[in-house]
């Protein structure tokens, strides 16, 4: 088989200028883009790392040992995360998602955490402050994370067939440490804990049920990611998705369920809930989510942005480019200036990949690339 050749332009080196206006204005909380969508959720990467090698995310052909990381330098300090941060809470944000690559291989995170957890939103209500992680590192760090006011955690976790899971993040990691992790973020008392499994037909499908089964019942919501295009490297196929609704009807026939109301706003993930003999949600049992960002994509409520490990605020995950914040934070910039600039990026904000996906012209490689998942987090 020929070896494929994955084009990769390094989108962490270009960036558009994010402008002050000439005369500022002070954020009132209700920022909104062209399509009437408000700014709520901001996912921050705190690292460009991590100890898996998932090939849906971070294929070991791209990111091998010789890979340029962003140097140390060049990351945003914790502190340069709490002001931007403080700066898009006046926006509007009220969730704050922590990222990666792996998160928790930034040493000392939780400073971080206990920093961002002493901001307050536009009503006066400390942030929504979650992580996502593999969950490699979590039994060690879950107690502190909490302690320091993380209020959720999502596990990345694609199988619970040890053999499958070693493949798919393609370092040898074993299954059972994940658990644990999970299981350790229990105890901590870490809330509403999630598990999400990224569903690549031919390679995972057949660990749906058996994760369902595993995590029903046990206060952890499991939730199905359909395959996705993101980033340049991956070989994304669409024959490799699985959609969500065969993955739902595959499960009805085996465990009961009956659809719940999302949870919130812009809420990306479908609920279903574990139905009880007589067909009702028995909140005991707990519910499973699928997110359909390419058969049924959810653009039109999307209220996310994400900034970058060094300080590129993106509007898009499957965006090609971003905005520079940090030479305006380490320029002198006032923090009038800085919220005066994000504002008019988000304004003109017209991004809807997933809604256009099936019209756009195919890639040829040509054109620009779309930035990389385990650089702007998921």
């Amino acid at each position: 088989m020929a070896e494929r050749v994955i084009p990769l332009v390094d989108q962490r080196i270009a960036a558009l200028a994010a402008r002050v206006p000439t005369h500022p204005v002070a954020p009132t909380g209700l920022l909104s883009d062209t399509l009437g969508r408000p700014l709520r959720d901001l996912r921050i990467s705190v690292t460009d790392r991590c100890n898996f090698r998932c090939n849906y995310c971070m294929p070991k052909e791209v990111f091998d040992k010789d890979y340029p990381y962003l140097p140390h330098g060049a990351l945003l300090s914790f502190e340069e995360i709490t002001r931007l941060a403080r700066l898009f809470l006046a926006h509007g944000v009220r969730k704050i998602r922590l990222t990666g690559g792996e998160p928790l291989l930034r040493k000392n995170l939780e400073e971080l955490v206990a920093q961002l957890a002493q901001l307050r939103t536009v009503d006066g209500h400390a942030p929504d402050l979650t992580l996502t992680t593999n969950g490699s590192l979590l039994a060690r760090k879950a107690r502190a994370l909490k302690e320091a006011g993380l209020n959720r955690v999502t596990v990345s976790l694609d199988g619970l067939d040890d053999a499958v899971f070693r493949r798919m993040n393609d370092v040898d990691f074993p299954v059972a440490d994940v658990l644990t992790g999970i299981e350790a973020a229990h105890v901590a008392g870490l809330s509403q804990i999630k598990v999400n499994m990224v569903v690549k037909r031919g390679t995972n499908d057949h660990e749906i049920l058996p994760m369902a089964r595993h995590f029903r019942g046990t206060g952890t919501t499991l939730r199905f990611i359909e395959y996705m295009d993101v980033g340049a490297t991956n070989g994304w196929r669409m024959d490799e998705v699985l959609p969500s609704a065969e993955l739902i009807e595959h499960l009805r026939a085996k465990l009961p369920l009956v659809q719940l109301d999302p949870s919130s706003p812009g809420e990306t993930a479908e609920r279903w809930g574990y139905a009880n003999a007589a067909g009702q949600h028995d909140p005991r049992l707990g519910e499973v989510g699928v997110i359909s960002s390419v058969t049924q994509a959810f653009c039109h409520d999307c209220n996310r942005a994400r900034l970058s490990t060094e300080g590129k605020l993106y509007l898009c995950l499957f965006a090609t480019q971003g905005y520079d914040l940090r030479t305006l934070l380490r320029g002198g910039a006032s923090d009038e200036a800085i919220a005066s600039a994000i504002a008019p990026i988000w304004q003109q904000r017209n991004d809807r990949y997933s809604e256009l996906r099936s019209s756009l012209p195919a890639d040829t490689g040509g054109g620009a690339r779309r930035v990389e998942m385990s650089y702007i987090g998921g």
